[in-house]
């Protein structure tokens, strides 16, 4: 139902009422963080726009759902995401008939940026077929869980490569891990102050009516590959690879973060995190 589309940070989701692009994580302006550094880099907007257009023409999906971070400031938005956001969505309307973001922690007062019949779902995320999308700095709604398969962005997960000369080279990868859906939804249950009863199971049920289904989550890329990222094998000295992570689920021992499986952008299977962490 979902397939990576190599070689880009995308997939397309399959159902049968519609193909969904999926991407995460745009970030547009980022360059204006680097110009309050002294950094002047000229908006690479436009070349965002032509590798989306790109695998839109090739897979020609009807719909685009985004996980969240369109923009690069937090809680407002700078005068050049003021233009380029815009100019991004209204290009894009012309091409793909329905276009939905899930909001991440980037997109505070997004909404004035977008034009019309862009819809912004909430940050705990949806289900589209058999698979629950959320951005990943909140907890996803229990509702999820009926899916077996979870997708989230805002990690940007890479893995670093260090040759015997120390030369250091970082490549975006896909994560897959083993999920409990069981352990997670005690979780959830417990943040939305549901009180478990004999078991989480049951008390999912009694409050969704549906069961824990969850066994496996996807850490997607960012779809903007300037944005770089913390290595996910690299771990301080004395302190674990989790401290490294973000997000509030990838905390909890209900996902394998270890042995989480790590793929380049090509499909290429380069080994668990564990494995990797010599490499570093």
């Amino acid at each position: 139902m979902i397939t990576p589309l190599t070689p880009y940070p995308a997939a397309l989701i399959k159902t049968q009422k519609t193909r969904t692009l999926l991407i995460a994580d745009l970030h547009i302006g980022w360059e204006i963080a680097l110009s309050q550094r002294g950094i002047y880099v000229p908006t690479q907007m436009p070349r965002l726009l032509r590798r989306l257009e790109s695998i839109i023409n090739k897979h020609k999906p009807e719909e685009l759902l985004i996980l969240g971070d369109v923009k690069h400031t937090v809680a407002s938005a700078e005068i050049g995401e003021w233009r380029d956001v815009p100019d991004f969505f209204d290009e894009l309307k012309q091409q793909i008939r329905k276009i939905c973001i899930i909001r991440g922690n980037h997109d505070g007062n997004l909404e004035p940026l977008l034009p019309e019949n862009v819809k912004i779902l909430p940050a705990t995320g949806i289900t589209l077929g058999e698979v629950g999308f959320f951005h990943g700095h909140r907890w996803p709604s229990p509702t999820l869980l009926e899916c077996k398969t979870l997708v989230m962005g805002h990690v940007h997960p890479v893995v670093a490569f260090r040759d015997p000369a120390g030369f250091r080279i970082t490549r975006q990868v896909w994560v897959k891990a083993s999920c409990s859906g069981t352990q997670l939804a005690e979780t959830l249950l417990q943040k939305h102050k549901i009180k478990i009863r004999k078991n989480p199971e049951e008390t999912l049920w009694k409050h969704y009516k549906i069961k824990p289904r969850t066994s496996q989550l996807f850490i997607m890329p960012s779809f903007n590959e300037f944005l770089g990222g913390k290595p996910l094998n690299k771990r301080k000295p004395g302190g674990s690879a989790l401290e490294r992570i973000v997000g509030p689920v990838l905390r909890l021992e209900a996902v394998d973060v270890e042995n989480a499986e790590t793929y380049l952008l090509d499909g290429t299977y380069i080994g668990t995190l564990d494995q990797l962490r010599t490499l570093s």
